[in-house]
């Protein structure tokens, strides 16, 4: 599970108490990681919020921009044994980095991406060959997925988790031979009886 602050907003969700019980919340009924960011941009902050977040649940997933200070602070939370979530990845340089710095998981953005015309499956492919060649063990979470043709190329690339809105999952499911088939048998069957 990956949050953000827009996400949050979005849901009327603010003050720090109700952001911290939002994380608890979701860590009650959610078995794995979960991404929870740092909402500040110098390395002190992060440090301080980064290790209140970790504190709250052992599956807080401490995300951290893509800056220079945040850079440091993978570092930091890396040497400490904390998982760590670099976001706002749009290149394979900044992929590069915070793999280098000890990062659990790189968010590139793709819808984001091909927003501005720019071939984001192209960068999880750069990222994945980069991440292959250096044996690095950060992984691949494609973020701002927003489609079924996001998930099937993410996966075929080689992208090790996918973070989407549910809307493109249950697409997944969706085929028009499926529900001509489905139709076709539940008509025979009725033949059957």
């Amino acid at each position: 599970v990956t949050t953000n602050p827009s996400l949050m907003a979005k849901e009327g969700i603010s003050g720090k108490e109700a952001i911290i019980q939002h994380y608890r919340d979701i860590c009650d009924i959610v078995d794995g990681d979960i991404s929870a960011e740092v909402l500040s941009t110098t390395y002190e902050e992060m440090i301080a919020e980064g290790d209140i977040l970790a504190a709250i649940h052992p599956n807080i997933v401490v995300k951290i921009p893509m800056i220079k200070d945040g850079i440091k602070a993978l570092k930091y939370f890396s040497d400490k044994g904390i998982k760590t979530n670099c976001t706002l990845i749009f290149s394979a340089g900044q992929a590069l980095l915070a793999a280098k710095a000890g990062a659990t998981y790189v968010s590139p953005f793709l819808g984001r991406l091909d927003d501005i015309s720019t071939d984001s499956l192209n960068l999880i492919e750069e990222i994945r060959l980069i991440f292959d060649n250096y044996m690095y063990e950060t992984e691949i979470l494609a973020a701002s997925v927003r489609n079924s043709m996001h998930i099937i190329n993410c996966a075929k690339i080689g992208a090790d988790v996918v973070t989407c809105p549910i809307q493109p999952i249950l697409s997944l499911l969706k085929h028009p031979l499926t529900d001509s088939g489905l139709e076709q048998f539940i008509k025979d069957s009725q033949k059957l009886q």
